[in-house]
């Protein structure tokens, strides 16, 4: 039971920001755009001299990312082809990373240095936290819940990233003429409702690393 409750609201805010973004994407994909997902992100990379980003198209939906060893746009199908105004926002976003990435962005640069150690704690932590409570070790729990802490971490750093990612979407879709201002509410939508799965899947990590610390704080040595 108390392990329910501190993972089972962030959990459940987890499954509703994911029918958001399905519901909101779904919703703007029905308003339609002058021009294709990819045409907007290669317009608005180049418009700020990123015409050595390239775009490619990926299999999967709601696949879309800024791959940054490569320096390419990867967009789904209904993202690369779509006239919509959920293709251009999320189009648009992914580009905003390839800004930030250009720029040097500090939360961008600190996100990804902590990209391997947040792979690692992810898969590690918590098994040598339940080894540790088995084995009654507590120096065991503890190296658990310090590498789980990298998790945290990640995504704490991660929304500002996606924030400014999105900022930056609406904003250039605008100022470079992509779409006029009264269709920027359109795009919010499907943006926002994005934001909202970062922010639950960083609340799911703080409430989880808050539980480990309980079981570890309520052992006696």
């Amino acid at each position: 039971m108390i392990y329910f409750l501190f993972v089972l609201p962030p959990f459940l805010l987890g499954l509703y920001a994911q029918w958001k973004v399905k519901s909101s994407f779904a919703a703007m994909s029905e308003v339609p755009a002058s021009m294709t997902g990819a045409t907007a992100a290669r317009r608005m990379l180049d418009a700020a001299g990123l015409q050595s980003i390239g775009i490619e198209q990926v299999p999967g939906q709601l696949s879309d990312h800024y791959d940054p060893r490569a320096k390419v746009l990867r967009l789904s199908p209904n993202v690369y082809g779509g006239r919509s105004m959920a293709a251009l926002g999320v189009a648009c976003h992914e580009a905003g990373h390839a800004f930030q990435d250009a720029e040097r962005y500090a939360p961008l640069v600190v996100r990804n240095l902590a990209v391997p150690a947040a792979n690692f704690g992810s898969g590690i932590g918590a098994t040598l936290l339940f080894v540790g409570a088995i084995m009654a070790f507590k120096p065991l729990m503890w190296i658990g819940v310090i590498l789980f802490s990298a998790v945290v971490f990640f995504q704490v750093v991660n929304l500002p990233v996606e924030f400014d990612a999105s900022n930056r979407a609406r904003a250039h879709l605008v100022e470079y003429g992509l779409i006029s201002a009264q269709e920027e509410k359109y795009v919010a939508k499907v943006l926002n409702a994005a934001a909202l799965t970062y922010v639950a899947a960083t609340l799911q990590s703080i409430m989880t690393l808050a539980y480990y610390l309980f079981i570890l704080m309520g052992r006696r040595d």
